[in-house]
């Protein structure tokens, strides 16, 4: 006989269970929509480069994922949240030195 559950089940959302990826919230810029959901430092497991700074995102560290709405999933850029919250006072051409990664 296995354990009872202590909690009901609630299955997720369809929009959570389609893409594979909770929602967030809904933000507007640049004339467009963009989805936004904030990381947990423990969530995260891999290496990423926020676009607002060019930086590297090391595992372990908070930041922000974020996805044009009509996009999807596919095009979604993983943010320092202070980058995000300053994206409108970043430049869009950031250039990168010679000898940095290009990933």
């Amino acid at each position: 006989m296995s354990p009872r559950r202590n909690r009901p089940y609630k299955p997720a959302p369809a929009q959570e269970r389609e893409s594979g990826v909770g929602g967030g919230r809904t933000e507007e810029w640049q004339g467009e929509e963009w989805v936004v959901r904030p990381i947990a430092g423990s969530a995260s497991a891999k290496h990423y480069r926020c676009p607002g700074c060019d930086q590297e995102i090391p595992p372990g560290v908070g930041h922000v994922v974020a996805w044009r709405e009509y996009a999807g999933v596919d095009d979604r850029r993983h943010w320092h949240r202070a980058c995000w919250n300053a994206r409108d006072r970043r430049t869009s051409k950031v250039q990168r030195s010679r000898n940095a990664p290009r990933y």
